[in-house]
C-alpha cells in the first residue's frame, strides 16, 4: 500500500488567510479547509502596516483545528507555508521583532525607486535580477526604511519565513519569494552581494535560502504545546510565494500554455526553463521570478479583482450593500463593448473609494462613465479580460514560447463571467480550476518531499488533473 501523508497548507492572501487539511497519496489527493480568517491591515500614524501577531495566532489556531481534524487517521506531518510577496519583518540579533511589518500598499515607497536607481540603474537592475518594476518591490522598501529599525535590524525576513522562524526557531529564506526581493542574481539563483554592496545594505541582511521540499526542521515546544500537533511534525518548504505554489497547482498537460493566478493580484504569465532578459522584456515590465524544479515564472502583475473587491467594500460603506452575485448576474446581461481601462494604473493601487477613482480614469480619457454598479462590474471585468489577453499575447512573443491554453486559476476562476470574458479576450479556451492551486501546489510539494508522491512537475500536475474538476470555457465564434 503505498504512503499517504497528512499534510497542512497555510496559505495567506493579502485579504484573508487559511489552514488546509490535505491527504496525499499516489492516487489520492482530498483537501479540506479547517479555518479561514481575515488579513486586514492596521492603519497607524506610521503607515499602513501588518498586524502580523494576530496573523500568526490564526494560524497558529487553524493549525490545532487540523490537528484534531487529522485525529483517528494518520496524524499531521508536516506543514508547508505561503503567502503574498515582498514584505518582511525587521529582527534584532535576539530574534525579537523590530515592529510590525509594513504593507505593500504604503505609501512610503512613492520616491524610492528614484533612490535606487541613481545608485543602481534600471538596467543593470534589470539585468541582475530579471524583476518587473513594481514600486512596493523589497529593494524599495528597504530604501524607503526610515528610523533606526533598519539599522538594528540582525535579518530581514519575508512573510512566510517569518512564520516559519516562529514555529521552528530555523531562519532560512525560501527561494521562490527572494526572486520577488529584487535582491536575488537571476542567473546564479543567490543573493547578489554586489547590489546589497551598492545599496549599503548589510551581506547577511537576509537568512541563507532555502528550496521548496526542503525540509526546515520540528516544531517548537510551545507550538506543540499551543496546538496539539503530534511531535513528529516539521513544517516543509514550499513555494512559499503564493504564485509559485498557484503555478504548481496548474493542471496542464504540455508546455504550451498560459497561467493567470486569479485573485486579489492577478499574475499572468508562462512558465519556461530560463529567464528572459532582453530589452523588449524590461520595456515591457515582465518579470522573472523562481518557480519550483528550478523554473522561471516569466510574467506581469495585473491589479486583478482588488479592484472588483475595494468597489464592494465603498458600496457597502455608503449604502446600501452590494450583493455580489446579483451584481455579476446583472452585469453578464450589459451589452459588450462598453468602456475599459488600464487596470494597472497606479491610481488604483491604495485602498479607497475604487468606483469613484474608475469613474474619473474613463472620464479623463473621454470614455463613457458608467451609470450603474452592473455596468461598472462589467466595466472592471471587461478591463481586466482584456489586460489578461494582451499580457498572455506578450508573454508568448517575448518568451517564444506557443500557447495552445489559458489555466485560470485561484478564486477568480469561481467568476464565470470573467472565465467567459477572457476566453473571448483571448482567443483560446480557459480552463477554470482548481480555485485551491495555491495550497493543492504548496501540499503535492510537501508529499514529493516526505514520499507519498513522486516525480517532476508534470507528475504532480497529472495528478491534479485526475482528482480536481475544471470548468472549460471556449471563446464565442467570431
Amino acid at each position: 500500500m503505498s504512503p499517504v501523508l497528512t499534510a497542512a497548507a497555510v496559505d495567506l492572501g493579502a485579504s484573508s488567510g487559511r489552514v488546509m487539511l490535505a491527504r496525499i497519496g499516489r492516487e489520492r489527493l482530498d483537501l479540506t479547509e479547517v479555518h479561514r480568517f481575515p488579513n486586514v491591515p492596521v492603519r497607524l500614524p506610521g503607515g499602513l502596516h501588518w498586524d502580523v501577531l494576530r496573523l500568526y495566532r490564526d494560524v497558529l489556531d487553524g493549525l490545532g483545528q487540523a490537528a484534531r481534524a487529522a485525529t483517528g487517521g494518520e496524524p499531521l506531518r508536516s506543514i508547508g507555508i505561503d503567502s503574498w510577496a515582498v514584505d518582511y519583518g525587521l529582527l534584532d540579533a535576539t530574534g525579537a521583532l523590530l515592529g510590525n511589518p509594513y504593507h505593500y500598499r504604503d505609501g512610503r515607497t512613492a520616491d524610492a525607486a528614484a533612490t535606487v536607481h541613481a545608485k543602481v540603474g534600471e538596467r543593470e537592475l534589470y539585468d541582475v535580477t530579471g524583476l518587473q518594476f513594481l514600486p512596493f518591490n523589497t529593494i524599495y522598501q528597504l530604501a524607503a526604511e526610515s528610523g533606526p529599525a533598519l539599522e538594528r535590524a540582525a535579518h530581514a525576513v519575508l512573510v512566510p519565513d517569518l512564520l516559519t522562524y516562529w514555529l521552528t526557531g530555523t531562519l532560512g529564506t525560501e527561494f521562490s519569494n527572494a526572486s520577488t526581493t529584487g535582491l536575488l542574481d537571476v542567473r546564479s539563483r543567490e543573493w547578489a552581494a554586489p547590489l546589497f554592496a551598492a545599496l549599503g545594505l548589510p551581506a547577511a541582511l537576509f537568512p541563507p535560502l532555502r528550496l521548496p521540499g526542503d525540509v526546515v526542521g520540528p516544531l517548537l515546544p510551545e507550538v506543540l504545546d499551543d496546538t496539539g500537533l503530534d511531535p513528529s511534525a516539521v513544517v516543509t518548504a514550499v513555494g512559499s510565494h503564493d504564485t509559485a505554489s498557484a503555478v504548481v497547482g496548474v493542471p496542464a498537460a504540455d508546455e504550451r500554455f498560459a497561467y493567470i493566478s486569479c485573485g486579489t493580484w492577478s499574475l499572468v504569465g508562462v512558465e519556461l526553463d530560463r529567464p528572459v532578459l532582453t530589452e523588449a522584456g524590461r520595456a515591457a515590465n515582465f518579470t522573472n521570478e523562481g518557480g519550483v524544479d528550478g523554473t522561471v515564472r516569466y510574467l506581469r502583475n495585473v491589479m486583478g479583482l482588488w479592484l472588483l473587491s475595494e468597489s464592494i467594500a465603498t458600496w457597502n460603506r455608503v449604502g446600501p450593500a452590494a450583493d455580489l452575485p446579483a451584481l455579476l448576474a446583472a452585469a453578464a446581461d450589459v451589452p459588450a463593448g462598453g468602456p475599459v481601462f488600464d487596470p494597472d494604473d497606479p491610481v488604483f493601487l491604495p485602498p479607497g473609494d475604487m468606483p469613484a477613482r474608475i469613474a474619473e480614469v474613463l472620464h479623463r480619457s473621454g470614455a463613457q462613465v458608467p451609470e450603474t454598479r452592473p455596468e461598472l462590474v462589467r466595466c472592471i471585468l471587461d478591463s481586466l479580460a482584456a489586460a489578461y489577453a494582451r499580457t498572455v499575447r506578450e508573454a508568448a512573443e517575448l518568451s517564444g514560447r506557443a500557447v495552445d491554453v489559458v489555466h485560470l486559476v485561484g478564486g477568480g476562476a469561481q467568476n464565470e463571467l470573467l472565465c467567459r470574458l477572457t476566453a473571448d479576450a483571448c482567443g483560446l479556451p480557459v480552463l477554470a480550476g482548481p480555485v485551491e492551486a495555491t495550497a493543492l501546489g504548496n501540499v503535492l510539494v510537501q508529499a514529493r518531499a516526505h514520499g507519498a508522491v513522486d516525480g517532476d512537475r508534470w507528475a504532480l500536475r497529472a495528478l491534479l488533473r485526475a482528482t480536481q474538476p475544471v470548468r472549460r470555457y471556449d471563446p464565442a465564434a467570431r
